[in-house]
């Protein structure tokens, strides 16, 4: 094993399981060579793909379990199945036991934010999780939570948003002092709903000195890469999610049929096939 970071892995997660989680591991050992890993799942499944990897089954541990949260299966009920062992639940508890220092699932996200929760807890004086995205930009990347877990969102848990949210990028990013933005209609003060206004007031009254609070962005600021960390409630974090999703993807699209045309620009297609490839990774919509 290595003495770098651990990952402990729901094995099960996800629409596929062991047969996308397990080379997905693979990838990531080659590119962090410094990373091991911790499997949760059914081992008659893990095992035999983990062998298929030299490399990763030489820094890798697999541990038994039959348990596992479906897809469908509400936070409530996965909170009462899942704390009975189910893989999704060992990996974030190898996490509180010291045994590893993230967990990582593509399972069911509700049930993986009620078990991390009751698992993990939550910092002092943070009620409520959160999902961030790691945000392709024209200056890099930002960060912009909430994207769905929670609907709704009032004053308090905005500004525990961008705690949470500079907390990250301060990590992330290797930043003292992140640059902090409300999504909002516009930039003027005036405008927004009351809370955006009110949790606006919070964030300059409190003067956090590890935050650097810039106030109210707009929807186009999210691809500039105008603040480090863009806070907004979960409904229209996820609506910005899956239209930046479907807007790579329509992008991808024109582009083929555009070089599909005509015989000259295929050939420039050839032509341009690095730089292609670079806005192809750019714009991926897995990156988001």
């Amino acid at each position: 094993m290595t003495n770098g970071v651990r990952i402990a892995l729901d094995a099960m997660g996800g629409d596929f399981g062991p047969s996308v989680v397990v080379p997905g591991a693979a990838i990531a050992r080659d590119r962090r060579p410094d990373t091991s890993y911790l499997f949760f799942g059914d081992e008659k499944q893990i095992r035999p793909l983990v062998e298929q990897h030299p490399k990763l089954a030489a820094v890798s541990e697999i541990r038994h379990t039959d348990v596992v949260v479906k897809s469908d299966d509400k936070p409530s009920q996965a909170v009462r199945a899942g704390r009975r062992g189910s893989s999704m639940w060992l990996a974030i508890e190898a996490v509180k036991k010291g045994q590893a220092d993230a967990a990582v699932s593509a399972g069911n996200t509700g049930a993986l934010m009620a078990l991390s929760k009751i698992c993990l807890h939550m910092l002092p004086g943070i009620e409520r999780p959160a999902l961030a995205a790691i945000w392709p930009t024209l200056r890099g990347e930002s960060i912009v939570l909430d994207v769905g877990a929670t609907i709704g969102a009032d004053a308090e848990h905005l500004f525990d948003l961008a705690i949470m949210g500079s907390a990250m990028a301060r990590i992330f990013f290797d930043i003292d002092r992140p640059t902090v933005g409300l999504l909002n209609v516009g930039t003027e003060e005036i405008k927004g709903l009351e809370e955006v206004k009110a949790a606006s007031r919070r964030l300059r009254e409190a003067n956090i000195p590890s935050i650097d609070y810039r106030g109210f962005v707009e929807g186009d600021d999210l691809g500039k890469g105008t603040v480090d960390v863009v806070v907004t409630e979960g409904f229209t974090g996820n609506i910005a999610l899956k239209t930046a999703e479907g807007t790579a993807k329509q992008i991808a699209q024109y582009m083929r049929d555009a070089f599909k045309s005509s015989l000259m620009s295929k050939i420039g297609a050839l032509l341009a096939r690095g730089a292609f490839q670079t806005l192809k990774q750019k714009i991926d919509p897995r990156r988001v």
